[in-house]
């Protein structure tokens, strides 16, 4: 059994943890997390390779890699069934001694069978809700991930989650923060917009809302576009909110 000293493990984490902090946003972070995981799970006289596939509800496939032939290994498990989308799907490591007697995903290996990797080791990293990610090692050796490999991947995979689950709900929240900003904004150009048009016509609000709605019904344009527009009309200069930093 290949367990981490507790020094070890304690450097380990505060790495994830200023991987982190350190990165703009979840794309920075993969791409530092898969050359750190590289570094961490090669050899001294065999190099690892690693790819992160995180899959997310609403948006697109996120990779990153260590290296070119990871991420079109990385690609290509995108495109096809391959050993990370079933290590995702069954929450269980899946380990390809060598690629070219692999039968299973035949579409995968022979698409994957020309960048010279040999050795696949797929972990799960476990995250929350419809989230699924993995952790892809490879190597150009065939039988390169003993049993004590597999094990101490995953161990490092546990902890790498622990920190990919922080960077997404940090993204999420930031996401959310973003949404809010733009809502309060497009709410009130269209209340100055309002305002505007009740000027104009001597109308109520809700008259004034009800002419602003129906004119951007009828020349096709967004609500907040329009109001924008009636804003730029009246105003001597840019109309600014309290929302925009």
């Amino acid at each position: 059994m290949v367990n981490p000293r507790p020094e070890q493990e304690a450097l380990q984490n505060g790495y994830f943890l200023d991987l982190v902090l350190g990165s703009e946003d979840v794309e920075a972070f993969l791409g530092d997390l898969a050359s750190f995981s590289a570094e961490s799970l090669s050899h001294r006289n065999t190099a690892v390779y690693c790819g992160i596939t995180v899959l997310r509800r609403k948006k697109s496939a996120t990779a990153a890699s260590s290296d070119d032939r990871a991420r079109v290994m990385d690609e290509l498990q995108n495109a096809f069934e391959g050993p990370c989308l079933t290590a995702m799907d069954k929450l269980t490591s899946v380990l390809v001694p060598d690629l070219l007697r692999e039968h299973r995903w035949p579409e995968y290996v022979q698409a994957a069978s020309h960048q010279g990797l040999r050795s696949i080791l797929s972990v799960p990293l476990l995250v929350e809700g419809d989230t699924r990610a993995a952790l892809n090692l490879y190597s150009e050796r065939t039988h390169a991930f003993s049993e004590d490999d597999v094990e101490r991947a995953e161990v490092f995979a546990s902890h790498a989650a622990k920190s990919l689950r922080l960077a997404l709900k940090i993204a999420q929240l930031s996401d959310a923060r973003n949404d809010l900003a733009a809502a309060m904004q497009s709410r009130t150009v269209i209340d100055l917009a309002v305002g505007a048009i009740m000027a104009q016509n001597h109308c109520s609000q809700e008259e004034a809302f009800t002419i602003l709605r129906t004119a951007s019904s009828n020349r096709n344009i967004k609500l907040r576009h329009l109001a924008q527009s009636i804003i730029a009309a009246v105003s001597s200069g840019k109309v600014t909110t309290h929302f925009e930093e």
